[in-house]
């Protein structure tokens, strides 16, 4: 499991996940994946190292694990190849509309849930 089932409060909990890559203006692309674990970074990945990033001790366990499981390198594939080729062709599929002039119609709401105050932000 990505973390030990004993460690893990019971209730509701959020992982994200956010993995992709950047088209600089050069040309070149930059790539870039982070796991997150109830709202803080749990764990990082450089695609120039080759190596994970652990937030904390909790997140060693992961990455020891990931680094003998060979998740490194499906990661930097990932971030070197398939994704820069998958940006490139969804890119030119949707350049008129990447270059209209015109700002988004943007709406930010907020609530507060046991004492944390939860924003979310909607873009047009």
């Amino acid at each position: 499991p990505w973390i030990s089932v004993g460690t893990i409060p019971p209730g509701l909990h959020t992982r994200l996940r956010v993995s992709g890559c950047e088209l600089l203006s050069d040309g070149s692309v930059r790539g870039s994946h982070l796991d997150g674990y109830d709202g803080w970074d749990f764990i990082s990945f450089d695609p120039e190292s080759g190596r994970f990033v652990a937030a904390d001790s909790a997140a060693e366990i992961t990455r020891r694990r990931w680094e003998q499981e060979e998740v490194a390198e499906y990661r930097t594939n990932y971030l070197k190849h398939e994704c820069p080729e998958g940006l490139r062709k969804y890119v030119g599929y949707g350049q008129d509309e990447l270059e209209r002039k015109e700002p988004p119609d943007v709406h930010v709401s907020g609530r507060e849930e046991h004492g944390m105050l939860i924003l979310s932000c909607r873009a047009y």
